[in-house]
């Protein structure tokens, strides 16, 4: 059994001094890692804010949660990544993804391929990836990529190279996060519509069993080596947690109120309560490293505080 870690998702700032501030306050919370979300939206983009965070910190790792794999090279990924975790003394954990939102290729004149395309692509970017971080000369003649007898400076200061994540709810890509990545990330509900609907139906508990199950037989023996991540959705800490349950359901009928009680993706109740959930939750499903988005920080804060390296 892993030991819990935390991750904050944080997409701007108004201001360097804000920017780490924020980064800093994370870190004083017991929170380990500090991610980026990529969209082509008012926030951040991902990478160079990455560099000032571990500048204002001193052990608050930095991630990437997660990158669309089609707007970047992988050649140019690998240098990019390579740098920014030498320059973090090796903090970085580089999140990968195989994009979603249409809108966002249609505004950038890139081809919004349909899903199994894109990660396929995605699988061709990871194995340059790997094998350029790795320093090794590479050349990958793929479908969608092609590297001839190229090396990478420079290198990163983690070895062989810094963690990477692959998220996703979809088989295609927790298959391919199962069999390449470090760490798999799991979220709970499909987009549906270019990115413009969602359908959460994977919130219910036994859907989550069958996808880890998917996860630990594409893993095979490497499952044991592997550590798994959720995106909380929402922590709400309250008295009533039925009552944010039944909610949810209101917007989201495809999710039991029971449901709402008891999937990952959500966390409802008092401190207590929700420690008593997360210890619950990594104990059917093995999930130990669970990441909130930055309007829940002071209500996660409690609960990483109780949690955190346990």
């Amino acid at each position: 059994m892993r030991p819990f870690r935390f991750g904050i998702s944080i997409g701007r700032a108004g201001s360097r001094a804000e920017w780490q501030d924020t980064a800093r306050r994370a870190e004083d919370l017991g929170f380990s890692t500090l991610v980026i979300p990529d969209h082509l939206s008012p926030i951040f983009p991902p990478l160079i804010p990455l560099v000032s965070a571990a500048d204002a910190t001193t052990t608050l790792r930095v991630g990437t949660f997660v990158l669309n794999n089609d707007f970047r090279h992988p050649v140019v990924l690998a240098r990019e990544s390579a740098a920014v975790d030498l320059l973090t003394d090796g903090r970085l954990e580089l999140g990968l993804g195989a994009g979603h939102m249409q809108s966002e290729y249609d505004q950038a004149g890139i081809r919004f391929d349909p899903g199994m395309v894109r990660v396929e692509r995605l699988a061709e970017s990871v194995r340059v990836v790997r094998a350029l971080r790795a320093g090794n000369e590479t050349t990958f003649e793929g479908r969608y990529s092609r590297v001839r007898g190229h090396t990478t400076p420079p290198r990163p200061a983690q070895r062989p190279r810094p963690p990477i994540l692959i998220g996703g709810q979809g088989r295609r890509l927790l298959s391919l996060a199962a069999r390449e990545a470090d760490i798999v990330g799991f979220v709970g509900f499909r987009h549906l519509e270019g990115g413009t609907a969602v359908e959460a139906s994977g919130f219910a508990p036994s859907a989550v069993d069958a996808r880890v199950a998917l996860v630990r037989d594409a893993a095979g023996e490497r499952f044991a080596d592997l550590e798994l991540n959720v995106l909380l959705q929402r922590v709400i800490r309250t008295d009533a947690p039925r009552e944010h349950a039944e909610a949810l359901h209101g917007r989201r009928p495809e999710v039991s109120v029971e449901d709402a009680l008891a999937t990952p993706f959500v966390l409802f109740g008092s401190t207590e309560g929700m420690v008593e959930a997360l210890l619950a939750r990594r104990e059917r499903w093995g999930f130990s490293y669970w990441v909130a988005f930055e309007p829940y920080l002071d209500a996660f804060a409690p609960v990483v505080a109780r949690l955190a390296g346990t």
